[in-house]
């Protein structure tokens, strides 16, 4: 078989999800620049309002930030007193990462713009879309779990299985210990 008669039965899916993220975020990217505040500072902005403190992998995790481009995401935000590191009491190798004021008063002032943008989309798509849109990609992040590597978790037996999936943030935890 010659590699220009390959053909695939599926669409794209992953390519399809990426077009759909960057119309979506085109919608947002204006009140993002007007703000002057990155793709990448906001998803942790949004995710720290959602959960006041995470350590850094966890919002690498929800935010879909490599740790080598978080840590850089994180030292920034710092210097312009979006967030505040502070290391845990029982273990000061690891740090837990929270939004200053001056952050969440940034997030108070774009509200107004971020969910009127919310509701115009809603409005092309349709109420009805756009609930079942969002409670199937609910059911698509609770279904397919990362690769195994990275999204399995050892119980004492040395079994496998799925993460416990978090829809409120959008991403599977392995239980405390």
């Amino acid at each position: 078989m010659s590699p220009r008669s390959i053909r695939l039965r599926h669409r794209n899916l992953p390519l399809l999800l990426l077009q759909a993220r960057e119309r979506v975020i085109s919608q947002f990217r204006p009140i993002l620049n007007a703000n002057a505040i990155t793709e990448q500072q906001w998803r942790v902005v949004r995710v720290l309002l959602d959960v006041p403190a995470l350590e850094p992998r966890e919002i690498g995790e929800l935010c879909q930030i490599s740790s080598p481009s978080l840590a850089g995401v994180l030292a920034r935000m710092q210097e312009l007193g979006f967030v505040v590191r502070q290391r845990l009491e029982h273990d000061q190798r690891r740090v837990r990462v929270s939004l200053t004021p001056r952050a969440r008063t940034l997030a108070a002032r774009m509200a107004p713009q971020i969910d009127a943008t919310y509701q115009r989309i809603e409005a092309l798509l349709g109420a009805d879309f756009s609930a079942r849109f969002q409670q199937m990609l609910d059911e698509l992040l609770a279904t397919l779990r990362p690769h195994a590597a990275r999204g399995t978790a050892r119980s004492p037996a040395g079994d496998t299985g799925p993460l416990p999936y978090n829809k409120r943030v959008g991403v599977r935890h392995a239980p405390e210990q």
